[in-house]
């Protein structure tokens, strides 16, 4: 604690902010040091793009619609789940591979969902996405 040496002999009422800068000099030192380590590159060999694809290339996705009871429709026409294991094959050694676009019923039970998501990925399928309606 610092001391006054005037008349009074009391103690000061202003804070001593030497400590203070003792202290931020020391850490603002350790972050110079320690700021250009964090900080190392990777570098990584990247695959080429498939230079068949094209981007005026355009590929009929997959519309495959689930309903409540767990009825299959792709493109309108119902299937079984054996024939739509066959069909995501077919699709999946398509290149470019089209997309998978599910429509399930809002009342369908996820295991559906799951089930689908499972058979498609086992065939290797990689573009899958979720149709849905807009806000009402």
């Amino acid at each position: 604690m610092a001391m006054s040496t005037g008349d009074s002999g009391g103690p000061m009422s202003e804070i001593n902010v030497t400590p203070l800068v003792d202290v931020m000099l020391v850490l603002l030192i350790i972050f110079m040091i320690t700021a250009p380590l964090m900080s190392h590159r990777i570098t990584v060999a990247l695959p080429n793009a498939n230079p068949k694809t094209t981007d005026t290339e355009k590929v009929e996705p997959m519309d495959l619609a689930i309903k409540e009871d767990g009825s299959l429709y792709l493109s309108d026409n119902p299937v079984t789940e054996v024939e739509l294991k066959t069909q995501f094959a077919v699709a999946a050694g398509k290149s470019p591979q089209p997309e998978l676009q599910i429509r399930a019923d809002k009342a369908t039970e996820y295991g559906h969902v799951r089930k689908i998501l499972t058979d498609a990925k086992e065939a290797g399928m990689v573009h899958v996405g979720f149709m849905t309606t807009g806000k009402e």
